[in-house]
């Protein structure tokens, strides 16, 4: 019965982290949203990755307590976009306002410093 349990709580936790993921990211939009003086936050993930799937719902939230941000995201393993945004590792997290990078992170997941970087954008 312990074995049953114990395997029960990791295929659940491990669930738990492999949010879904899809690529919101375009070139074009960000582009767009930088030309017009838009903050752009954009995150980068990797399936399957637990600190991605926290900071993913650390921005979602932020999405709703920060209006007129642009939120784009993108998995890594696109080297077209990582390679455009000089981006390398998952979690990496860039905020953007006036067509310049103003912040980046790698492993940033606590809401607190996420708020703190977008809040210092604004």
């Amino acid at each position: 019965m312990k074995k049953i349990l114990i395997f029960i709580f990791c295929v659940l936790s491990f669930q738990a982290f492999a949010m879904e993921k899809k690529t919101t990211f375009d070139a074009d939009l960000f582009k767009k949203a930088q030309s017009e003086g838009k903050i752009v936050v954009v995150s980068s993930w990797i399936k399957y990755c637990s600190s991605c799937a926290s900071q993913m719902k650390v921005l979602n939230k932020a999405e709703d307590d920060f209006k007129n941000i642009v939120y784009l995201n993108f998995d890594v393993r696109n080297k077209d976009i990582s390679n455009l945004l000089k981006v390398e590792y998952q979690t990496t997290l860039l905020i953007f306002k006036n067509n310049k990078e103003v912040y980046r992170s790698i492993g940033e997941t606590t809401k607190e410093k996420i708020y703190k970087a977008i809040n210092s954008s604004i």
